[in-house]
This record gives C-alpha cells, sequence and structure tokens, in this order.
C-alpha cells in the first residue's frame, strides 16, 4: 500500500525525507521582484517577528508563573487551616485533661 502525502498531511515532516518543490512552469524563472528592502529595515523586521512568535510562548511562562504562585498560596492556606485545627484540638484534649485532673483531686 503505497499512499501519497498531502500538502496538509504530509508523508513526513522530515524536510530532508520530504520531495524537493519544483519550480512552476506558468511562471518563468527569475520574473519575481527583488526586494528593496535595507538589511536595517529587514533585521529589524526580522527581530519583530521573531517578537511576535515568542508572545505565546511569554503568555504561557506567565501563565504558569500565575498558576505556580496561586498553587504555593492554595498550599500555605491548607497548612494553615491543618495547624488551627490541631491546635482547637490540643485545647480541646488539654482541657478534658484539666476537667479530669480536677475531677481527680476532688474526689
Amino acid at each position: 500500500m503505497n499512499i501519497r502525502g498531502t500538502i496538509d498531511r504530509p508523508l513526513t515532516h522530515d524536510p530532508k525525507k520530504q520531495a524537493p518543490m519544483k519550480p512552476s512552469t506558468s511562471e518563468p524563472a527569475g520574473s519575481a521582484i527583488p526586494d528593496f528592502t535595507t538589511t536595517g529595515a529587514n533585521d529589524s523586521r526580522q527581530n519583530r517577528t521573531r517578537e511576535m512568535q515568542l508572545i505565546p510562548e511569554a503568555l504561557a511562562r506567565a501563565h504558569m508563573h500565575e498558576r505556580l504562585h496561586q498553587a504555593e498560596q492554595e498550599r500555605r492556606a491548607m497548612r494553615l487551616m491543618t495547624a488551627r485545627r490541631m491546635q482547637r484540638r490540643a485545647e480541646r484534649a488539654s482541657m478534658r485533661a484539666r476537667r479530669a485532673l480536677a475531677m481527680a483531686v476532688m474526689q
């Protein structure tokens, strides 16, 4: 079974294993208009493009940082609630022990 790949679903994603692009027969070779941008403008355009491509990555990093910070705050709050619960339990046990001691002394 020999299935050919399409543009949307290539046979392989490795560019070295894909078939090379063939020049179009409807357009004569060298008919493209040369680019008249200067190197400075081209470099700034390239940097802007790179920055634009990195924006989602920076947003994802900021989002993960915020979620980690939020998770740490929730963990701290849970530890505080547990500590307060244990303190109340210890105080109740201490009061029971005092009552028991007072009852034993009164007898």
